[in-house]
């Protein structure tokens, strides 16, 4: 399927109706066709606002929901950002349009791969993807401006938090899994860690290990 016009109008009004405002994050999210990540008997299926399987028993997230998830992070040009979860690599392509540097954590193997050539025939110089345990994080090219997770712990990990710069930004699903979610925002200030919830989500839980 094919992204016409009247097919990208609906999928923003889409996006707007659902509260993500942010001309910088729809504008990204403009650039990226979900298309190119949404393969076999959901491909024409890509541009409505729902999540979709893709391989692994994985999931591509509904665009409402990331976009939501990119304008809580409040991505700066100059930011060194971690996903926690590549899947796809929908959401690692819109972040490599707000950030500096992009790096994605993906456990699968399979995933990692495909999304890879999708990335780099996009030609998205800026995103890295790693197969790794995305529990453990990025201690390597720790500290992080912005940290996203897209798979639920039941509680925010320290480990990723301890990955945060100072005056950091992570987002993500906090639950348990099966039950409805929480999506929140935690901020790392002077005083410790400011926590604000977003909205209720549903998402695949955060597994250890590498499959």
């Amino acid at each position: 399927m094919t992204l016409d016009a009247e097919t990208q109008m609906q999928f923003l009004y889409a996006l707007r109706r659902h509260g993500v405002t942010d001309p910088k994050v729809l504008t990204a999210m403009e650039k990226v066709d979900r298309g190119r990540f949404v393969q076999g008997l959901f491909a024409n299926r890509a541009y409505e606002d729902r999540p979709l399987p893709i391989p692994c028993g994985q999931t591509i997230s509904q665009p409402s929901v990331v976009g939501l998830m990119t304008q809580a992070l409040d991505v700066q040009p100059r930011d060194k950002v971690l996903e926690i979860g590549t899947g796809s690599g929908y959401q690692a392509a819109i972040l490599s349009h707000l950030a500096r540097r992009v790096y994605s954590v993906e456990r699968h193997r399979e995933l990692s791969r495909a999304a890879r050539e999708t990335t780099d025939q996009l030609g998205l110089v800026n995103v890295t993807i790693i197969t790794s345990d995305g529990t453990k994080g990025l201690p390597d090219q720790a500290p992080f401006d912005r940290i996203l997770v897209t798979a639920a712990p039941e509680d925010p990990p320290q480990v990723l938090l301890d990955q945060l710069a100072p005056d950091g930004i992570m987002v993500l699903p906090v639950g348990q899994s099966g039950a409805v979610q929480s999506l929140i925002k935690a901020q790392k200030t002077a005083d410790g860690i400011e926590y604000t919830e977003i909205c209720d989500v549903r998402f695949v839980p955060l597994v250890e290990g590498i499959a």
